[in-house]
């Protein structure tokens, strides 16, 4: 029924509109000196208020002759389950109209309500807060009218998972304040979808837990410092180890995962059931520390060129602290220390030189070392040859599975862009009108131009040299509404996929959307251009942003062509058959 819409989506978790149109990660803001964007997704959902049934009714609501009424049951027994808040809340402005508690077999009824288009949610302590029938960002809405039975609805409720355990150091001493993160991966790995994190700190006996957690395959990291720890300066003249007592303290704890390993390929998956308990615990292993120097030259307006560090945990970024950054003015270096020996990137220079470093050893880098990050300017012009509207935020998300990087962020200005240091990579481009703050519109990249050659889609390749690029958007401000339908009836819960005629173009312009309780849809934000319409029962663990896998289904889909001066709504005259996955 509903999907994430925006650039800046994480602002705005409310699942009221109904009519998303992005497909990716929600992400939020973070200065940094290429406007860095970091992705923050939650594992437990958060509830609005109006989930609750704490929210007071819309003063437009009038009483009207229908009913919604069903069982709650847990989603792993089958049992019933009894004093959960089951609401129902309007299907635009998602505010509370009804709720009610279910009884001691389950039951519950929402009665008096006018015909109309209804979310439905339940929730109840020590299960996770859900939509009706929800997948992932989506889920069925209820309708109720003359010829609609509502009224016998099954709402699973899946009781959430636990994972617990404790940190300890060498000698089984406890690690307090550890950082320990949790990676969630998703159902389907798709180009560019990365794992999500949570993330906590043990206590002072080194115990963690997370609780509430939804069924899936998770991945557990921790880091920290021996309290212990002394890390001496050893100076820019080059690494050199202190010749005394102190060195002994001069440690550090490597990235450890579950089950206790420092190899992120060999760290061992936990595998939740809803309502499972399971324990994780991890020892970690104090290792000498290494120094490394970093030369830090000026840039044009005087400043230095600050280095970073980094680290790649399951797709997710650390950067390691430096020492003597303001001494860096004076010396012309500056020097990491308590580095762990493992697998970094490093960013240094102006512009930056992106390296991989597998620290074994104490070391001056090398400041040619790595792969030169490179300008990308563009233009941005319409489809249909209007101007690009004033304002245009510009987003590269990185597609590359070779390590992680970050997604950088810039604005258009009257149709022109330009980013100063981008890795080389395989990257995605989106566009959004006005400020990237979930209230622009989303416009679709539907092809590119490099050196005179047009590419369909938004994918674009950065290599080793400035890139300029054309950027062909089109403003999506058409709705598609229709029916999925099976044996002449409308089906509930469908995957509704509206794919482009040019699969090339497919992640930039797909819209995806969940079949209601009468078999409707709604496809928002489309732009100009041909397309097909699919239904596909259980689709739901499909990997669709495939061309290969989606295009299975397309010859019994039916085609949609939105023209330029489509308008604002375009209802399908054809019901789109349901196809079995």
């Amino acid at each position: 029924m509903t999907s994430r819409d925006s650039i800046a989506a994480a602002a705005h978790p409310s699942r009221k509109n109904k009519n998303a149109a992005r497909v990716g990660h929600p992400i939020s803001f973070i200065a940094g000196p290429m406007l860095l964007l970091a992705s923050l997704p939650a594992a437990a959902q958060a509830v609005p208020v109006a989930q609750a049934g704490l929210a007071p009714p819309p003063a437009t609501f009038t009483p009207g002759p229908y009913r919604i009424a069903g069982t709650v049951v847990n989603a792993i027994t089958g049992e019933p389950v009894r004093r959960a808040t089951v609401a129902v809340l309007s299907d635009q402005e998602s505010q509370t109209i009804e709720s009610v508690k279910s009884d001691n077999e389950g039951h519950f009824a929402l009665p008096r309500l006018p015909a109309a288009k209804y979310q439905l949610t339940a929730s109840k302590r020590g299960f996770r807060t859900a939509y009706y029938d929800e997948h992932d960002e989506f889920s069925t809405a209820i309708v109720t009218g003359a010829d609609q039975d509502t009224s016998g609805l099954t709402f699973k409720l899946t009781p959430g998972a636990v994972l617990h355990g404790v940190v300890s150091g060498d000698g089984g001493d406890p690690v307090e304040s550890a950082r320990v993160m949790l990676f969630r991966k998703p159902r389907a790995q798709r180009l560019g979808e990365r794992t999500v994190q949570t993330e906590t700190t043990t206590d002072d006996t080194g115990a963690y837990e997370f609780s509430n957690l939804a069924a899936g395959e998770y991945l557990v990291a921790t880091m920290s410092e021996p309290w212990y720890a002394l890390h001496r300066s050893t100076g820019p003249a080059g690494p050199k180890q202190p010749n005394d007592a102190a060195a002994a303290l001069d440690v550090a704890y490597p990235v450890t995962y579950f089950d206790s390993t420092i190899e992120e390929a060999a760290a061992s998956p936990i595998e939740l059931a809803g309502g499972s308990v399971e324990t994780a615990n991890i020892n970690m292993h104090a290792v000498p520390a290494l120094h490394l120097f970093v030369e830090t030259p000026r840039k044009h307006d005087g400043s230095i060129a600050r280095p970073e560090l980094r680290q790649s945990i399951f797709g997710t970024q650390v950067s390691a602290e430096s020492l003597g950054l303001f001494d860096a003015m004076r010396t012309g270096s500056v020097e990491f220390n308590g580095v762990s020996p493992g697998h970094y990137e490093l960013a240094q220079g102006d512009p930056p030189r992106v390296m991989d470093l597998d620290a074994t050893t104490s070391q001056q880098v090398d400041a040619t070392a790595g792969t030169p990050s490179v300008g990308v300017s563009g233009t941005v012009r319409t489809a249909s040859g209007a101007a690009p509207p004033d304002d245009v935020s510009i987003l590269l998300s990185w597609l590359d599975g070779a390590r992680a990087q970050e997604p950088v962020l810039t604005m258009a200005r009257k149709g022109r862009f330009s980013f100063d240091a981008v890795p080389p990579g395989i990257w995605a481009l989106s566009a959004e009108s006005g400020a990237p703050d979930g209230r622009g519109m989303v416009l679709a990249a539907i092809s590119t131009t490099v050196d005179g050659k047009v590419h369909a889609g938004n994918q674009v390749a950065v290599r080793d040299s400035p890139l300029s690029i054309i950027v062909t958007i089109a403003q999506g401000e058409t709705r598609i509404t229709g029916f999925a339908r099976k044996e002449g009836k409308g089906f509930a819960g469908a995957m509704i996929v509206l794919a482009p005629k040019d699969l090339a173009a497919l992640r930039a312009v797909v819209r995806r959307d969940q079949s209601d309780s009468d078999g409707s849809f709604s496809l928002p934000n489309v732009a100009p251009g041909q397309y097909t319409v699919v239904a596909i029962q259980d689709g739901w663990e499909l990997d669709w942003s495939r061309p290969d896998v989606i295009g299975r289904y397309l010859p019994k889909g039916v085609a949609v062509t939105v023209s330029d001066k489509q308008g604002k709504l375009m209802t399908m005259t054809d019901p789109v058959p349901v196809q079995p996955r």
